[in-house]
């Protein structure tokens, strides 16, 4: 009868140059390097300092005029929402919310179908010049908006646009066009070219191919381009404080905020300042913290083939 020998005892993986055992059992150790401790502490610090200031604000519109000049690092004693119905109705802030919501709803429209419809044409379609027009509206991304406020003024006065909702959606959707294409253009570039031409082979016009057919399949890349133009144009202040002169009942927030600053300066009250600034940040906070993610996933998917 023959035996069959088993071994006693398997033989330890061997470690690898780290010094990890091989068996997979447990995950690899995270090293800590002067690098990541470096990345780490630096980004720590950078949320604190963009936070900071935004909580202090937000704690301030409770406060009575008396606890801000008392104890300015303090919590207040009570939460006084007077503040913000203060703010809201005799700064006339809910006014000036109300003409921004309208001018960046009008200026954000006309900034996504024509940059959307620009950077299709630009990603799918080989004609002549095509480098260079695409070029030209990817070079407006380097211009700054300080060197053409003087042309600007007198262009948009001088074809009837001068303190009209109608010249700021304009002038906010030629400066939000080119960052709008050169970001929509690469993400239409990675979208699969057989089935557009599945559609065009079935009887499928190009009009009602880009609306029915790309635009679903971009919709990643234009909501988080989207979001991007809404954050941009609702924090604009140079352009309508140039643009939006004379008629407060046509202020965007911006002004009316910075109008708030300066006559709340000479009259003492800070708390319906601090509220009024509050009541400006809540639109931008709100859409950063529901779209985050389809901001991240948006910047992603363009990256992939």
């Amino acid at each position: 009868m023959t035996t069959v020998d088993t071994p006693a005892s398997a033989p330890p993986a061997a470690a690898d140059a780290d010094g990890r055992s091989g068996t997979g059992d447990r995950p690899p150790r995270r090293e800590w390097g002067v690098v990541n401790v470096f990345s780490h502490g630096f980004l720590l610090i950078w949320a604190l300092l963009t936070t900071l200031p935004l909580l202090w604000v937000v704690v301030s519109s409770f406060k009575s005029d008396g606890e801000i000049l008392a104890e300015p690092w303090g919590l207040p004693g009570a939460l006084r929402f007077e503040n913000w119905a203060r703010a809201w109705t005799e700064a006339q802030i809910g006014r000036y919310f109300l003409n921004s919501g309208i001018v960046v709803a009008g200026s954000l429209t006309v900034t996504m179908i024509f940059g959307a419809a620009a950077a299709y044409v630009f990603a799918r379609f080989e004609f002549r010049s095509r480098q260079f027009f695409y070029y030209l509206f990817v070079g407006g991304m380097m211009f700054p908006v300080f060197l053409a406020l003087v042309p600007l003024f007198f262009v948009v006065r001088n074809v009837g646009l001068f303190n009209s909702w109608t010249g700021l959606i304009l002038v906010y959707a030629a400066y939000s066009l080119p960052f709008t294409v050169f970001f929509l253009s690469a993400f239409f570039r990675t979208l699969p070219t057989s089935v557009a031409e599945a559609a065009l082979i079935d009887g499928c016009g190009h009009f009602r191919l880009f609306f029915r057919v790309m635009l679903p399949m971009a919709k990643p890349g234009l909501v988080s381009v989207g979001i991007f133009n809404f954050l941009s144009q609702w924090n604009q202040f140079i352009l309508p404080q140039v643009l939006m002169q004379g008629d407060e009942s046509k202020w965007v927030l911006a002004q009316g905020l910075a109008a708030l600053a300066v006559s709340q300066g000479y009259q003492g009250d800070f708390s319906g300042l601090f509220a009024g600034l509050t009541l400006g940040m809540l639109p931008v906070l709100a859409v950063y913290v529901l779209f985050q993610r389809q901001i991240q996933s948006g910047l992603t998917a363009g990256q992939l083939k």
